[in-house]
């Protein structure tokens, strides 16, 4: 283009020049510095507007490199600020978070194949007996036969001779009392104690109606227990046991509610414990009543837990806070209780707010081990003997309470 612009000025030169020579009358020479002036001038004025765009375009180039930069720099800050985050996020933590839980996420996986398969097994099993049982008219027999017989039982509570000893749960290392198991006995004979196993009656006719009496009294003494321990200052967490058959009875229910009512301020010190298979054959009734329990503050126990491959969020919410098993099983077969190494068990089932408490330790190496494993709870004759409580805690003149009950 600028090749046909100087084109036309040389034209136009030579056309001044040739105009200049034949109109004006200009000799030869001055017509042809003429054009050749004419042609120079017009040759740098375009050259100097070539200059000014080349000039426009580079300035406008630089101005739109500068943008470019500029936001080049602004993405390279925006990455900085994401690559600082996903530093500061401790992705190290979160993934060792989600590989536990993936573990756990098999764990219970493999637990739930295990389960169907046993369950299986046991149907398949218990099948031919099912059977020989209907057909000789024959049911299974009491697994507990009390030595006591009922009617002593019957006269012993009468009498108000049905004492409330305590067993103490202690913490590992430093063994100092973290709750009371309470341990009601029967008197005989003068001054001689029995324990629950060799009195407590079997729930089937009368029985069930003196099992549910024992139950009340005990609830009855555990609620006055520690609201003298609160009113003192110094609190106390009493585990007492409930059976299935206080639960499933609305009466009996009622009257335990009533007491709970009356005591709420103290509900979160009591533990209402069950035995493992008892809980697991709770009926429908039964959980609802232990439900309604629960809601009142209360706490409840598995004692004698056969098995930690258990649903500890499932427990959490209806209300479980310990569960007790063996010292000899967890400590010689811990594989029959879990998947999990015996050292991570307690950790894993404390993050769903569940104490365990290993229970019947005999000796001070099984202490150790404990403490090897991490184990927080325990309990057993080497730790503390069943025994009185103390003093303060064992006055019998409570007239609130016995009209609270009566109510």
């Amino acid at each position: 283009m600028q090749n046909l612009v100087l084109i036309f000025i040389g034209v136009c030169g030579v056309a001044i020049g040739a105009a200049a020579y034949f109109a004006l009358g200009l000799t030869p020479i001055e017509a042809g510095l003429l054009a050749l002036v004419i042609m120079l001038g017009g040759a740098m004025l375009e050259e100097r507007n070539a200059r000014r765009r080349a000039f426009r375009r580079l300035e406008q180039g630089v101005e739109e490199m500068g943008r470019l930069l500029a936001t080049d720099a602004k993405a390279g800050q925006v990455l900085s600020q994401r690559v600082n985050a996903l530093v500061d996020l401790e992705l190290g933590s979160r993934l060792d978070v989600i590989e536990a839980d993936m573990s756990v996420l098999g764990t219970v996986v493999r637990q739930v194949a295990e389960a169907v398969s046993d369950l299986e097994t046991a149907q398949a099993a218990s099948a031919p007996a099912l059977k020989d049982d209907r057909a000789t008219g024959s049911g299974p027999e009491p697994r507990r036969v009390p030595t006591i017989a009922l009617d002593d039982v019957k006269r012993a509570l009468d009498e108000g001779r049905l004492i409330h000893h305590a067993r103490p749960i202690l913490t590992l290392p430093q063994r100092k009392i973290h709750a009371f198991d309470m341990v009601p006995r029967l008197q005989i004979d003068g001054r001689q104690l029995v324990d629950p196993p060799q009195y407590m009656p079997v729930p089937t006719g009368e029985g069930t109606v003196v099992l549910r009496r024992i139950d009340r009294l005990c609830a009855e003494e555990a609620i006055r227990i520690v609201r003298r321990a609160r009113l003192s200052g110094d609190p106390v967490r009493l585990l007492v046991d409930v059976s299935p058959a206080s639960l499933g009875d609305k009466p009996a229910l009622d009257q335990t509610l009533s007491l709970l009512a009356a005591n709420r301020a103290v509900n979160s010190d009591i533990v209402f414990a069950l035995d493992y298979e008892e809980w697991t054959g709770l009926s429908r009734p039964q959980s609802d009543g232990l439900a309604t329990l629960v809601q009142q503050g209360v706490f409840v126990a598995l004692r004698n837990a056969t098995t930690l491959r258990l649903d500890f969020g499932g427990l959490a919410e209806k209300g479980v806070r310990y569960i007790e098993t063996s010292a000899h099983t967890f400590l010689k077969t811990p594989a029959a209780l879990t998947d999990f190494h015996s050292s991570d068990i307690n950790d894993y089932i404390k993050r769903f707010g569940i104490n365990l408490v290993v229970t019947d330790l005999e000796s001070e190496s099984e202490i150790l081990a404990l403490l090897d494993d991490g184990i927080k709870l325990a309990q057993g004759p080497v730790m503390g003997e069943t025994g009185p409580l103390r003093p303060d805690l064992r006055d019998d003149g409570d007239d609130d309470l016995r009209q609270a009950a009566a109510r």
